[in-house]
């Protein structure tokens, strides 16, 4: 109904704006009709200088969504405009009123300039351009015919200030316009960017989870009934984790933005660091390698908000790929530790396993096309957050990922902090707590 009522008023308006280019024409048309039989105008002259006012007092009064079509009407009347000039002899008898009908043609003309410049298409604003600039640079042109060549042109370049002056007062508007568009397509497109790392780091973690348990209750239910049910139940935790993921994520795009720090009403906070310890219970719970989480005091309270995020898809991206990747890994240690001044690494880690026994072979190891995608998203994220990831196979056998990420600036290092609370000697500056950085 909305739609139907709004396509009436809009069809309305054009039919307005119609009756009113009509009222606008024949009343110029008729105007210039009373100066030519009244006072003996030139009526080529007559119709000239009337016609620019009436077009720009139309698009006054018309709607904006009209004066997208000026520009043609604009070069017809700098047209007549042109022809006007050096096709009628000024009438030097009038005592200057002809003059200032020009004068008053000359500045309709820019100002309907600068709308065609802010309004019309672009394949229309140069010609436009050039025609409005000839016939309002040249119309002192045929007024002093005694002039030399180069004081016409001095003339000429005067003339075409109000010219440039309607270029700059249509273009810049339209200019910042263009640019505000262009900052909402990208902020548009930095969401979906979000919103689809949301769904690989978080959504693929818990799905790549009820693969596995899937296949693992798929390979016992035969021989071991009884462990099916566990299996049926972890799926069924994965699954709802997943849920609320999604859930959260369709929140914070009907909620209001992040400000200040705190998430939007009915949203849940960004997980960190604090969140690790869940993460690694939940990856160990499935039927697959056993994780260990090594977290330095103080690490977690180092990292601002967003880099702790960051922190946590790095954790998560890496035991997904582990469960698709490495199903025969036997361990995966988790560390985040101090490594330096101004940074904390990121580290998880995975053996080789398998202990040369042959397993059944799961889905990710028979087709791998899908992989790296995540890990080449994730370093984007945290070369955006100012630190570095890197990953590739370890001595010894097995993979690990490597993220360093920078602290918040003026909080105090693990260090520090142990030395203040007398659990660390005090062996100088620069000295962190035993196995950072390893």
């Amino acid at each position: 109904m909305g739609t139907i009522m709004g396509e009436r008023m809009t069809s309305a308006m054009k039919r307005r704006d119609t009756v009113l280019a009509a009222v606008t024409g024949a009343s110029a048309c008729a105007a210039a009709g009373v100066a030519a039989l009244a006072y003996g105008v030139h009526p080529l002259a007559a119709l000239s200088t009337v016609a620019a006012p009436a077009l720009a007092l139309w698009a006054l009064l018309c709607r904006p969504p009209s004066r997208r079509r000026l520009a043609l009407p604009v070069m017809a009347a700098a047209v007549l405009s042109l022809v006007s000039t050096f096709a009628v002899t000024p009438d030097r008898t009038d005592g200057g009123w002809g003059s200032y009908g020009n004068l008053v043609e000359a500045g309709a003309l820019a100002a309907l300039l600068t709308v065609v410049v802010r309004r019309s298409p672009v394949r229309h604003v140069l010609p436009a351009g050039l025609v409005v600039g000839a016939a309002v640079s040249l119309w002192t042109w045929p007024l002093v015919p005694s002039l030399s060549f180069l004081a016409h042109v001095g003339a000429a370049a005067f003339w075409s200030l109000p010219v440039l002056g309607a270029v700059v007062g249509g273009g810049y508007p339209r200019w910042a316009e263009r640019r505000g568009r262009g900052w909402v397509r990208d902020a548009r497109r930095a969401q979906q960017l979000e919103i689809a790392r949301d769904l690989h780091d978080f959504i693929a973690h818990d799905v790549s989870g009820i693969v596995a348990q899937a296949q693992a209750a798929r390979f016992v239910a035969a021989s071991a009934p009884e462990q099916a049910l566990p299996a049926l139940e972890r799926i069924e935790k994965a699954g709802l984790n997943a849920l609320e993921s999604m859930d959260r994520m369709v929140r914070m795009l009907h909620d209001d933005t992040w400000s200040d720090g705190a998430a939007p009403h009915g949203v849940d906070p960004l997980p960190g660091p604090g969140q690790l310890a869940g993460l690694i219970e939940r990856f160990s719970a499935a039927d697959g390698p056993r994780a260990r989480l090594a977290l330095d005091p103080g690490v977690a309270d180092a990292l601002s908000r967003d880099v702790g995020s960051t922190a946590y898809r790095v954790v998560v991206e890496a035991l997904t790929n582990v469960r698709r990747h490495a199903p025969r890994a036997t361990r995966v240690d988790v560390v985040l530790a101090a490594a330096g001044e101004d940074t904390v690494e990121v580290r998880v880690s995975n053996d080789a396993g398998g202990n040369g026994q042959k397993g059944p072979v799961t889905r990710w190891e028979r087709d791998d096309r899908h992989g790296g995608h995540g890990l080449r998203g994730l370093r984007e994220r945290v070369r955006v957050a100012g630190g570095s990831l890197s990953a590739g196979p370890r001595d010894g056998g097995g993979w690990h990922v490597v993220a360093v990420l920078p602290r918040t600036p003026g909080l105090p290092r693990t260090a520090d902090v142990l030395r203040a609370s007398g659990t660390l000697p005090d062996t100088g500056p620069g000295t962190g707590p035993p196995g950072a950085g390893s």
